[in-house]
């Protein structure tokens, strides 16, 4: 049994009425894409027409980007199983409520598309997230692009190996391709590198998987924030728009908890799969699950991704420090442009949500930069951590280097979004999104 010290469980305690945001925060996150977590779909963070200009007479020499693969069908049938073999007993027995008999044929439907997409794999709004950011990403470097056809020079792709990340990667190359034929061959093949871009499961990753695995403070803090009375009676409230209270009443509390977090992963994952809807209007999955129910579980999911590879505990890097290996590769991506060893135009990487939450907490990107204690544990009212933020579907993180007479700045952008260094870089005028490199170099270490 997890045991749960008497200080933490009274910081959580206060969590049924600090938790969950009414609209939008003092941050001003918005309760209803939060709640989908690290499956929100992906938004870019800014249009491209408000970007600052690089100074006179800087221009595009290279460019770099880490991505998360695009929106996917569920990884596998368990949670349509488990809430469809209720929902198949509760039908015999005539205990459905007037939702819950519309409940079973949207999940079938919703299941027969995962499966024919492929449990894992892109779904048609995945793959058109992949292709519109390529896009983007030319025209927002056109003298760029048309330079490294131009002179030749190669684009390197690269992926962790998985699927989704292989088939992001190459629907992303193929963006490009598409855009500008004259790129095509010199685009490579993408290859696979899970040292650099599936981490956390390689060698690198074995004192992190040793933490998930048995870290003591690690099971009693993600069993404190789980096994709380508004769990339960979320759990009985979603149930209860399907399920007659007769029906709710013969489970147990554990099987309505695991039922019920059962719908709001069919929730969380639909709108990524909106493509494959009927004529594509959407699943309607928020019918079947209030939108204060949808934001707790929302929570309970984004606590365990902050403890397990966000921030986590104070004093600790055990969750982000093996990201090392994807930011050293960053910049010795750009040094070898400064040096002129390299012959690449564009470095592109294509990862998972495993990699780009630690390697954002690495960097200091906003919403990634507070750890917590034990005494005063993670809530939304006190910490703006959001999965739907650091990592949605489709996230990526991107640098942008220009060049003026060997003086090298960089532009980072966060899901398109123009996004500071951390307070240690100073750009090069107040308010700029534009850094000198050997100022990255100073204020990251590599100096």
């Amino acid at each position: 049994m997890n045991r749960v010290t008497p200080a933490l469980g009274l910081a959580l305690g206060a969590l049924v009425l600090t938790a969950l945001p009414a609209h939008a925060d003092s941050a001003g996150h918005l309760a209803h894409r939060d709640s989908y977590g690290t499956k929100a779909t992906y938004v870019p963070g800014q249009s491209a027409r408000t970007y600052q200009r690089p100074p006179a007479g800087f221009t595009p020499v290279f460019t770099e980007n880490v991505s998360r693969h695009g929106s996917r069908a569920a990884t596998d049938s368990e949670d349509g199983d488990l809430v469809l073999a209720l929902w198949d007993e509760a039908e015999a027995a005539g205990r459905l409520t007037g939702k819950g008999e519309k409940f079973g044929p949207t999940v079938r439907a919703l299941q027969a598309a995962m499966a024919k997409v492929g449990y894992g794999s892109l779904s048609g709004r995945g793959k058109e997230e992949m292709r519109d950011t390529a896009a983007r990403t030319a025209e927002r470097l056109p003298s760029l692009f048309a330079g490294i056809a131009r002179t030749g020079e190669k684009i390197d792709v690269v992926s962790s190996g998985q699927g989704r990340a292989v088939d992001s990667a190459d629907l992303y190359a193929a963006g490009l391709a598409d855009g500008d034929p004259a790129l095509e061959p010199l685009i490579g093949a993408t290859r696979t590198d899970k040292d650099l871009l599936y981490f956390h499961k390689a060698d690198g990753g074995a004192a992190y998987r040793d933490y998930l695995a048995n870290d003591r403070r690690l099971a009693d803090t993600l069993a404190a924030v789980t096994d709380q009375p508004k769990t339960r009676a979320a759990a009985r409230s979603v149930l209860r728009r399907l399920f007659t209270a007769a029906f709710v009443n013969g489970l147990s509390a554990s099987d309505q908890v695991d039922a019920a977090r059962a719908v709001y992963d069919l929730y969380a994952i639909a709108p990524a799969m909106s493509e494959e809807s009927p004529d594509g209007r959407g699943w309607g999955m928020q019918r079947y699950i209030s939108a204060s129910d949808a934001a707790w579980f929302g929570y309970l999911g984004d606590a365990e991704d902050f403890y397990e590879k966000g921030p986590g505990f104070a004093g600790s890097d055990i969750t982000y420090r093996m990201a090392d290996v994807l930011l050293d590769d960053f910049f010795a991506q750009v040094e070898a442009k400064k040096a002129g060893t390299s012959t690449l135009g564009a470095e592109l990487r294509f990862t998972h949500a495993e990699e780009i939450i630690p390697l954002a907490t690495l960097m200091g990107l906003p919403g990634s930069t507070e750890q917590v204690t034990e005494e005063q544990p993670y809530t939304y009212a006190g910490n703006a951590w959001r999965g739907a933020e650091v990592a949605p579907l489709g996230s990526n993180i991107q640098w942008d280097v220009y060049e003026k007479n060997g003086r090298y700045l960089v532009r980072m952008l966060y899901n398109e979004k123009e996004t500071a260094f951390r307070a240690s870089c100073r750009p090069i005028t107040k308010g700029s999104t534009f850094y000198d490199f050997d100022e990255l170099e100073r204020c990251f270490g590599r100096a």
